[in-house]
């Protein structure tokens, strides 16, 4: 039997990195799994390759900054599998270690919609569900840069932080409705987080291959990081699993931080 036999699971940015992983740790765990992601070949392949594996997945065209493919994402996952268990709002993007003046409205606009009202949708719409069930998980995927200062650029360390500040929030609000809410804050992971950032800001993505401690030599990574090396997105999926299965009753509100001891110092 699987941790997650019988759940159903919503994983928005499904179609790489720690989303995909998440979604295939789900699946292999019993969770029938609904795939939100904003570029279609990915999310097309990450529903193949959990039904090939022997899953049960569907994919949903999804841009987080719209309520409406925000509300299709549940209705179409809850139409498909009967009912709803837990959300994972693991969509984002970088912002490419920009400073404050550095930064334009326009990438402030957008990476505030992708990383803070993104997650705001995705727990509205999912308490819907949940909240007349009597049961629910939700994992918000933080950072470390939600924890610290100088984890990311101006903005994204600003979001991230909202994060954590929604995920206890909510935690407060519904814990006594039967619903967990927590959050992951993952470090230096290695996954294609910049490259997918520069592809859904387009022209509005600054330079992001050389800054920040993913980028870093190993030498410098080691200072920062007191394992001395990234981790895997296996490893930030082995997180969301527990917090998603029965393991994790008794948290709520709680931040898992995932970076080899980076937040340590």
């Amino acid at each position: 039997m699987g941790r997650l036999d019988g759940h159903v699971a919503i994983v928005t940015g499904a179609g790489s990195g720690n989303g995909l992983a998440i979604a295939e740790a789900y699946a292999r765990e019993g969770a029938a799994v609904g795939i939100g992601e904003v570029s279609e070949p990915r999310g097309e392949a990450a529903e193949a390759a959990i039904v090939r594996a022997g899953g049960r997945a569907i994919f949903v065209p999804t841009d987080v900054r719209n309520w409406e493919d925000i509300d299709q994402l549940v209705t179409r996952t809850v139409e498909e599998f009967g009912r709803l268990d837990v959300l994972v709002n693991n969509a984002g993007v970088l912002d490419g270690y920009a400073t404050c003046l550095d930064t334009s409205l326009e990438l402030f606009e957008q990476v505030m919609s992708i990383n803070v009202r993104g997650v705001f949708l995705g727990c509205k719409r999912a308490l819907a569900e949940m909240v007349p069930a009597g049961h629910g998980r939700i994992v918000n995927m933080a950072s470390v840069a939600g924890l610290v200062a100088m984890g990311g650029g101006t903005t994204y360390t600003m979001s991230k932080h909202a994060v954590v500040g929604l995920t206890r929030q909510l935690a407060c609000e519904y814990g006594i409705r039967g619903i967990r809410v927590n959050a992951i804050c993952p470090g230096p992971i290695a996954t294609d987080l910049r490259r997918n950032s520069m592809e859904i800001l387009g022209e509005l993505a600054p330079e992001m291959s050389s800054a920040g401690v993913g980028a870093m030599s190993p030498e410098r990574l080691a200072q920062i990081v007191p394992i001395g090396k990234r981790g895997s997105a296996e490893d930030i999926a082995a997180a969301a699993l527990f917090l998603a299965s029965p393991d994790s009753e008794y948290m709520n509100g709680s931040t898992l931080v995932i970076d080899g001891g980076w937040t340590a110092h």
